[in-house]
């Protein structure tokens, strides 16, 4: 034991001991908390070396300080900011089965003030073996097992040990080489670079790649654009003449159902439908609904789903293109084009803070006339859950704004309540059981499901008692996955599988989410056409009686004849309308049969290897076409016929009430919104809600028609 004491009270023996902390619990982590997909004995031992190196690096840095209380202290905040880089990544892994990247980590600010308390529910009851080692350096210093070591320590060892922890890194990173060759030159997951070189060194080079990026960038030209043209008008799908111009002249609603997957519809819990409501509209006669729809988001989740709605091209690679990119590129975005070309007004609706996801500056960019967040509705103790208002709220207190707006508009609706943690009182539904899994999470989405199904159908009556049913397309889509895939088994059983034999095509699987387009006297079905988020765009522009053949767009019309039926995913992994095509963990592909989930054997099959591969060139060129169009900012040298581009300086979310005042008095009997053809009364009342915040208590809802009765006096 005095051995021990005497060797942890030399500086080189505290740092020593962190560096065994460090690479305790990194170990830990990576065995319980990520999913490495360690195949082999020696990817085991790399992946049980591969902290130290780097921690050696990093806290030999203090080494070269001689004075011996801030050596310590350095070693002490470089240890803490490697365990928070640590803890944070294992957060974020449960959430979005990543890693933290460096745009992620830039862009932080912009998402922080959305998160609240919910950033802290993906913890887990083990963490505390992530700190509890600050407990015990505390303990071993209050109790002088450990002093500072205040004699000076030469440039010559601090110099040798960053040197040793040199050497281990090129160990490491030889073992890892022969293991996989081209390991940084051809990564295609980043779980590789973890798995092999660990979280600092995946850090590293997430910001040199970024920083390459960035100049690429700056040095993009004009010409950069043939490219892109050529595939965009290569692969452009004709509009369908049946549907093209259905809803020409129509208002546009876009309900996001946050979270929301497809096996939710029809299902039942206990005896009870999930999602009644929401059952009733994907069945109805004047409802298109797609049953073989896919979300394609990457890190971005929710913004990446509304980057391939609104622009027709994918959300980044790494973070999240509203966070890094949207603010700032030229875009082609729906509010814009519908605006210029068939006198759109647009809005946004949604209960969260405006700054969340960057959207209060990307909505500039895209040309959204209007962005009502959370300062617009009235916010009460209990009236948010962790990402935002409620949805029954949100929905209720919308429409005095939406009744304001002039027709036709494009209004989206951007629901919260359906949103991971999946946190709501059993009091707020209408006595629905939710299941009873080991999982309270898989428990607690069929709960917030059907919250959000009742939701919708407030929000359907009040659109048909105030007369917005009969001119508008209501579009309904689920922008991501809800149970992450380390859930899926728990909620395997409920879906009629054995948890034992889940696997990733079952995984797959669950990555379908609804997309419905319901209008009066549109003629519906049940349409199996394979499709995702990227085809959405184009597909509504042509209902809507835009040819999108001038825009820079690479998903394409679902009810074209031209569609091509290859939904490509932003890992590069596909589905095709036969095969799910995933990659194995020695990189290979790995081929499902959809109907069966029979894994095939492509070394006996060449016909269908030369097929797989043909079809990858084919997802890996439209993923190609869009990064080089976002990363660039290509758009900025290419305008469309009759379109200009956005001015975000043009566009203010400030005195938004004011701003459609101004405009309803400026027109006058010209006005086409719902409140003025209503003879100027709102239409507010129409909407009954049985949310208990609002109750029967109307004050809230009524204070803009109050607001509209001064003006008018005025």
């Amino acid at each position: 034991m005095n051995k021990i004491k005497n060797f942890l009270n030399k500086r080189l023996g505290f740092m020593t001991m962190l560096i065994a902390f460090l690479w305790i619990k990194t170990v830990i982590a990576y065995y319980i908390d990520f999913s490495l997909g360690a195949s082999d004995i020696l990817q085991h031992l790399i992946m049980i070396i591969n902290p130290i190196a780097t921690a050696v690096i990093l806290l030999s840095l203090a080494l070269y300080i001689n004075r011996a209380r801030i050596s310590y202290i350095v070693m002490g905040i470089i240890y803490l900011l490697e365990t928070v880089l640590l803890y944070s990544n294992i957060l974020y892994y449960r959430e979005f089965s990543d890693f933290i990247s460096f745009n992620t980590i830039m862009g932080v600010s912009k998402v922080s003030k959305g998160l609240g308390t919910s950033a802290m529910t993906s913890a887990s009851p083990h963490d505390f073996i992530y700190w509890i080692d600050f407990i015990v350096i505390a303990l071993l210093f209050a109790f002088h097992f450990i002093k500072i070591d205040k004699r000076p320590l030469r440039k010559l060892t601090a110099a040798a040990t960053t040197v040793l922890g040199i050497m281990l890194f090129s160990f490491n990173l030889m073992l890892s080489e022969s293991n996989r060759p081209q390991l940084l030159g051809r990564t295609f997951d980043r779980a590789y670079i973890v798995k092999y070189l660990g979280f600092n060194s995946f850090l590293a080079y997430d910001s040199i790649k970024t920083a390459q990026n960035n100049q690429v960038r700056s040095s993009a030209v004009g010409t950069d654009m043939d490219n892109v043209l050529q595939y965009t008008s290569q692969n452009y799908a004709k509009p369908n003449p049946v549907y093209f111009g259905k809803a020409k002249g129509k208002n546009i609603i876009i309900i996001h159902l946050e979270s929301f997957q497809q096996f939710l519809i029809n299902m039942k819990v206990n005896g009870q439908e999930v999602t009644p409501f929401l059952n009733s509209l994907y069945s109805d006669k004047n409802t298109m609904s797609f049953d073989n729809f896919y979300h394609e988001v990457g890190q971005g989740k929710t913004s990446d789903a509304e980057t391939m709605l609104e622009t027709g091209l994918f959300g980044t690679s790494e973070g999240s293109f509203f966070q890094s990119l949207g603010g700032d590129n030229t875009l082609q975005a729906a509010p814009a084009i519908l605006s210029q070309k068939e006198g759109y007004t647009s809005a946004v609706f949604h209960g969260n803070v405006g700054s969340f996801w960057n959207r209060d500056n990307v909505y500039k960019n895209m040309g959204y006339n209007y962005f009502f967040d959370e300062s617009y509705y009235n916010k009460t103790d209990n009236s948010n859950t962790g990402y935002g208002m409620k949805d029954k709220i949100m929905l209720s207190e919308s429409v005095k704004y939406l009744e304001q707006l002039q027709q036709p508009f494009y209004a989206k609706y951007i629901t919260v309540t359906n949103h991971y943690p999946f946190e709501l009182a059993d009091e707020d539904n209408d006595g629905f059981a939710k299941p009873n899994t080991n999982a309270e999470t898989v428990n607690n989405y069929f709960l917030t499901a059907h919250y959000l199904d009742n939701s919708i159908k407030e929000f359907f009556n009040y659109l048909k008692d105030s007369g917005l049913y009969d001119n508008s397309m209501i579009v309904l889509y689920g922008d991501h996955y809800g149970i992450s895939n380390d859930k899926n088994p728990d909620l395997a059983p409920l879906l009629g599988y054995n948890a034992d034999d889940w696997n990733d095509f079952n995984n797959s699987q669950l990555q379908r989410v609804p997309f419905m387009i319901h209008m009066k006297g549109l003629k519906g079905g049940i349409n199996h056409t394979y499709g995702g988020e990227i085809d959405v765009l184009p597909t509504i522009m042509h209902l809507a009686g835009v040819n999108t053949r001038d825009y820079i767009q690479v998903g394409t019309d679902l009810l074209s004849k031209d569609h091509k039926q290859i939904v490509a995913f932003r890992n590069k992994t596909f589905v095709t309308n036969k095969y799910t095509v995933l990659k194995g963990t020695d990189g290979k592909p790995e081929v499902y049969e959809n109907k069966t989930g029979e894994l095939m054997d492509l070394d006996t099959n060449p016909k269908l290897k030369e097929q797989v591969e043909k079809w990858q060139q084919e997802v890996n060129e439209k993923l190609k076409i869009s990064d080089v169009t976002n990363n660039k900012n290509l758009l900025r040298f290419y305008t469309p016929t009759g379109f200009t581009p956005v001015d975000p300086k043009n566009y203010s979310y400030q005195n938004e009430i004011q701003q459609l005042i101004d405009t309803r008095s400026k027109l006058g009997l010209k006005s086409t919104s719902v409140y003025s053809k209503n003879g100027n009364q709102s239409t507010t009342p129409l909407y009954n809600t049985d949310a208990p915040e609002i109750g029967n208590d109307r004050t809230n809802i009524d204070s803009w028609e109050n607001i509209l009765k001064e003006d008018a006096k005025n």
